[in-house]
């Protein structure tokens, strides 16, 4: 995007991190003002649905929109999505029933799937090396800001205004970042020309969204439906010229590590996300307050390393900072194991640790696996990397709360035990994810590969 003015590639970054933003904030903001939303609209046996399906079509529809984007340029695709997405919170803020505001949150989902892949993605095409990473690592802290604030933000507009405002806020600010995004983007180069895996997309995002949907549930029918869409999913697109999966892409060992690490890492750290608050409550005895302040320390750690990482990477090499980061989690996963029948801060320390993990290995292992990815499948690999994070999450509370199993009932030392299984299972995840990392050769860019 060499056309590009300075100024115009300053505007156009300042509306992308607004979009992610405004996305992420809307994964969160509506947990706390779901309360005064049953209470205006019913539906009280429909509580989790807004909240879930958002996340669920954010998740699923994110690899669509980045590999579309390959195809027929990043710039048009990502103004359609902030469009959906306002359009989705609009209807949400206008809704008179629950079933209207979970219509409009899945389109709001459907369009913050194409705002956060595709803005890496245009960072990655904006920038050299070195500027994208400083980029990218203040958007990981904008990401981290909006877990800390969501949660306070839809509690003040629901206790002091009305809960509508949650969504209606998105407009202005939307705005904002779609007109500062179409009149300072300028995208250059030729797409291809190629016909899209329309099938294999079909049976992938069924598939996905099945198997997410299934195990967050434990609807073990949509499971092993979602498995078998998926793996029909697999056979179609290793037989397409322009599969939505980036496969060749995929051969290499960068980016297949990049992949399979982020699903370990995703499973182990949002497993531990989901059930820490659990041990807060039930093993310590604490409010819900003490419970939810315990995953402070992980998102302070996630959110500094990033930021971090982008201004050591030079010096220390990306590769080894994600080691670094795989050791972290190592480390935070052993303790929660071992300190499992203890009091909060020891916890919180290794949440802390734990949150560093995250920030160093992920932020890292993107940078990386973009800058050993051609061009005309950049799309569709940064968004399989931002996909296979939240599949491994979704898989890891799910096995999780297997291994918890009766001892979420029964209270006291049986939850202890069941809780230091779930550990377990994060830290065999961690040392996988380690060993793997180890399997690169260490370097100052991303060229490590086969």
């Amino acid at each position: 995007m060499s056309t590009m003015t300075e100024a115009q590639r300053r505007l156009a970054t300042i509306g992308l991190i607004l979009g992610v933003f405004l996305a992420a904030l809307e994964s969160t903001v509506v947990a706390t003002a779901m309360p005064s939303v049953v209470r205006d609209l019913g539906g009280q046996e429909l509580y989790a649905l807004p909240f879930a399906v958002y996340l669920l079509t954010s998740t699923v529809s994110s690899p669509l929109w980045g590999r579309a984007s390959d195809l027929v340029g990043r710039r048009r695709l990502y103004l359609v999505g902030v469009v959906l997405f306002l359009l989705g919170s609009g209807l949400a803020g206008a809704a008179g029933s629950m079933g209207v505001l979970i219509a409009g949150r899945v389109v709001q989902g459907i369009g913050a799937g194409a705002v956060q892949p595709l803005t890496f993605t245009l960072i990655g095409e904006m920038y050299t090396l070195e500027t994208r990473a400083r980029v990218q690592g203040f958007i990981s802290g904008v990401w981290g800001l909006s877990g800390l604030v969501g949660p306070l933000v839809g509690g003040l507009i629901a206790d002091n205004a009305s809960w509508r405002l949650v969504f209606y806020l998105n407009l202005p600010f939307g705005l904002i970042a779609l007109l500062l995004v179409a009149r300072n983007l300028r995208e250059e180069g030729a797409r291809r020309a190629a016909r899209i895996d329309w099938l294999g997309a079909l049976l992938f995002t069924l598939g996905s969204g099945a198997l997410i949907w299934g195990l967050e549930t434990r609807a073990w029918l949509f499971v092993g439906l979602g498995a078998v869409a998926l793996v029909a999913a697999a056979f179609v697109e290793a037989r397409h010229p322009a599969p939505l999966l980036p496969v060749s892409s995929l051969r290499q060992r960068l980016p297949r590590v990049g992949v399979l690490t982020n699903v370990l890492a995703g499973a182990a750290y949002f497993g531990s996300v989901a059930y820490l608050p659990v041990y807060a409550q039930g093993v310590t005895g604490r409010g819900a307050t003490e419970a939810g302040v315990l995953l402070t320390p992980m998102l302070i750690g996630w959110t500094s390393t990033s930021i971090l990482a982008s201004r050591v990477m030079g010096r220390v090499g990306l590769v080894r900072l994600a080691i670094l980061g795989f050791v972290c989690l190592v480390v935070a996963f052993a303790g929660f194991s071992l300190l499992v029948t203890g009091p909060l801060w020891p916890m919180a320390a290794c949440g802390f640790v734990a949150g560093c993990g995250m920030g160093f290995s992920m932020f890292s292992l993107l940078l990386a696996v973009q800058q050993a990815t051609p061009r005309e499948e950049l799309g569709a690999v940064t968004s399989a990397i931002l996909f296979s994070r939240t599949m491994g999450g979704a898989v890891g509370v799910a096995l999780m709360s297997l291994l918890i199993g009766s001892g979420l009932t029964r209270g006291g030392d049986a939850l202890a035990e069941g809780l230091r299984g779930a550990f377990l299972l994060g830290l065999g995840c961690v040392v996988a994810a380690l060993l793997l990392s180890l399997r690169l050769r260490p370097a100052r860019t991303a060229a490590a590969a086969d």
